[in-house]
């Protein structure tokens, strides 16, 4: 089972990125640790921890549920990006192991959604 992130355009060519759901908990894992969260510590990951308890642009994402919940809005996809660029650059910069090397690419697949969801106004969604 895995889910894929596409704008919500109708435009069944537009780019998308996909994952394994082992993979997308491993790569939010990652970005998680980039911002200074243990993921795992997340009420929703096994966790106690509250969201309201911590501030990143990347909570949207992180805090999504693999399955349902609501589409990402526009307005978040434009706060995310540039966040989500800055840590995959600094990924790239930081070594060169393949789940590394995974997770950049994924990073950057996700970039280019999020661009396009920006550009068109249109939600990232889940499925």
């Amino acid at each position: 089972m895995g889910l894929i992130l596409f704008p919500g355009d109708g435009d069944t060519t537009s780019p998308d990125v996909s994952w394994s759901s082992s993979g997308f908990a491993a790569f939010r894992r990652r970005l998680a640790q980039a911002e200074g969260l243990a993921l795992s510590e997340m009420w929703g990951f096994g966790g106690e921890r509250p969201w309201s308890e911590v501030s990143t642009v990347l909570e949207p994402l992180l805090d999504h549920p693999d399955v349902c919940g609501d589409d990402i809005s526009p307005a978040d996809c434009a706060v995310i990006l540039p966040r989500l660029e800055t840590i995959t650059d600094q990924w790239a910069s930081d070594g060169d192991d393949t789940i590394l090397h995974e997770h950049i690419e994924e990073g950057r697949q996700l970039a280019t959604v999020l661009q396009l969801c920006i550009e068109k106004n249109v939600p990232l969604c889940f499925l």
